[in-house]
């Protein structure tokens, strides 16, 4: 064979297992990493950790010498996925360690840089002087009974949300005090919130005595006067809950849905996905500076599917359909400066098989990483029929990621809380954080002015 030929190939298979090499140590070295977390959970074998964007990763661990609370630094090899709980990669090894704190004293894992980190000092100093029992209280918006001011002396509740039974009849001046009794006998602001729709879901201007009339749909305000219409539509319903002292509507419903024979299809705009951010958009801008926070629903999206509020409801559309159709009028909302989101019960196949969503850490780690959400997470209702008779349910809510759980059986909800807090199923790290961002809302929303 030919001394050129030969040299040249020599010369080719070095060129091949050098550049083998290369690739192979850069592999390698990008499949090494290291996670700072909370350790929230542990069974069989497995640890759930909380990162400091409140991202949720759940490992396998042969030895798990750890305690729920423990702050942790983790090596492992492969490929994190943010949008899954449950992670592939292998750990190599794990140290307990103390979490390092900020010139203020607030722990590095309760930094971010989302929309309340202003106000963060200022809610790290209330939390510090609240007991374990008035933290799990401030996780908790109830529904309003006529003992609130009782229960909400023992629970020390984050808030209250009214329904039309709780306006039907009265008059202004009875809303207002209703509300303003219920503020002034709670040692922490309220968050005082109700579902003011428009359509379908009127909960304060049903009642004449309140308004001329209810508050229009979303699909005919659009019909009617398409944006211009939903901007001062917004700011006129904001200005009525706030002279009620009602501080966070449970609205708008950015569900895509085009089908009138769907569930939502009443409740939402009822138009494509790209009308549909617009919308999303135009509410949260309109309600800025109106002394209303208002919450993007249902997370992740509603589809077709059934009514949760009796029965439990199976979204089997595809992940990719999801992100594509649904997801967008979330984005936008959040974009536009949403407080917050709340999550759906409906069980989304694609993305996790075997909780609601508002129970799924996946669902919520969705929502986190993919559309890069700080603000506050609530669960709908669970006391509604599709999560109703599902077992630690608040306990499961709290480890799904929730920051708010909205319920009618409180006093259920805080003992289920408070004994998972003592026997260790939840660390009072993990309720500090979750209360400390409440707190935090709440001074972003002005409800709080203590500064110290």
């Amino acid at each position: 064979m030919n001394k050129k030929i030969i040299y040249s190939i020599i010369a080719v298979s070095i060129l091949v297992l050098a550049l083998i090499f290369i690739f192979t140590s850069k592999k390698d070295k990008e499949e090494i990493g290291t996670l700072e977390a909370l350790v929230v959970n542990k069974e069989n074998g497995l640890v759930t950790v909380k990162d400091s964007d409140n991202i949720i990763y759940t490992f396998e661990v042969d030895d798990i010498s750890l305690s729920i609370g423990d702050y942790i630094l983790l090596e492992y090899a492969g490929l994190i996925d943010k949008n899954k709980e449950k992670q592939d990669v292998k750990v190599i090894s794990y140290e307990v360690k103390s979490a390092s704190k900020d010139i203020n004293g607030i722990p590095s894992d309760y930094m971010d840089d989302g929309i309340f980190s202003t106000y963060y000092v200022m809610a790290y100093n209330k939390l510090k002087e609240l007991s374990k029992e008035e933290k799990i209280g401030q996780l908790l918006l109830v529904r309003y009974s006529d003992n609130a001011i009782e229960a909400n002396k023992k629970y020390n509740f984050g808030g209250f949300v009214f329904f039309e039974k709780d306006f039907k009849n009265k008059t202004k001046d009875q809303v207002v005090s209703m509300i303003s009794d219920l503020q002034k006998s709670s040692k922490i602001p309220l968050l005082t919130a109700v579902d003011e729709e428009g359509g379908k879901v009127v909960r304060v201007s049903s009642n004449p005595n309140l308004a001329s009339e209810p508050f229009k749909s979303p699909k005919s305000l659009y019909d009617d006067g398409q944006f211009s219409l939903i901007r001062s539509d917004t700011i006129k319903k904001s200005d009525l809950l706030n002279s009620l002292g009602l501080n966070v509507n449970l609205a708008p419903v950015v569900d895509v849905t085009t089908d009138p024979d769907d569930y939502m299809y009443e409740r939402a705009l009822g138009e494509n996905t790209a009308l549909t951010s617009e919308f999303a958009s135009t509410v949260i801008k309109a309600s800025k500076g109106t002394g209303v926070s208002y919450t993007l629903k249902h997370f992740p999206g509603y589809g077709s599917n059934k009514d949760t509020h009796t029965q439990s409801s199976l979204d089997t559309r595809s992940l990719e359909d999801i992100k594509t159709n649904d997801l967008p009028p979330f984005k936008a909302g959040i974009d536009a400066g949403a407080e917050a989101v709340l999550v759906s019960h409906n069980v989304v196949t694609s993305v996790d098989k075997d909780s609601p969503a508002s129970l799924s850490k996946s669902i919520h780690n969705l929502l986190r990483n993919e559309l890069k959400f700080t603000g506050i997470i609530m669960t709908d209702d669970l006391d509604m029929g599709a999560t109703k008779s599902i077992d630690k349910k608040y306990v499961k809510a709290i480890q799904a990621g929730n920051d708010l759980i909205i319920t009618t059986d409180y006093e259920k909800a805080f003992n289920e809380i408070n004994t998972a807090l003592n026997d260790g199923t939840l660390s009072e790290d993990e309720i500090n954080k979750l209360a400390f961002r409440v707190l935090a809302w709440k001074y972003y929303k002005g409800l709080m002015i203590d500064v110290k």
